[in-house]
């Protein structure tokens, strides 16, 4: 059975931490969202508190990147629909 101790441990990334980079935007979403339930629950020591808080200002910038990319994708498809709609039949 997980305590809570074993949340911080995993939140805190000195488990298996899995590299921010190879993270799905839903993961990185879910893991910083735990990661400030852990920051607010407070209880851990200062080098442990700064380390959960550097990764979680690496996951919310992960999250900003997966979010440009939608958005790119979003206005290059709106962009080529425009230019269908111009384009004679």
């Amino acid at each position: 059975m997980a305590t809570e101790h074993d949340a911080e441990h995993d939140a805190t990334g000195e488990a298996d931490a899995t590299p921010i980079g190879a993270l799905g935007y839903e993961q990185c979403r879910d893991e910083l969202v735990e990661v400030v339930r852990v920051l607010e629950l407070g209880g851990l020591s200062l080098d442990e508190s700064l380390t959960l808080w550097e990764r979680g200002e690496a996951l919310a910038r992960r999250c900003e990147e997966h979010l440009a990319g939608a958005r790119e994708r979003v206005a290059e498809v709106l962009h080529s629909d425009d230019a269908d709609d111009g384009a004679p039949e």
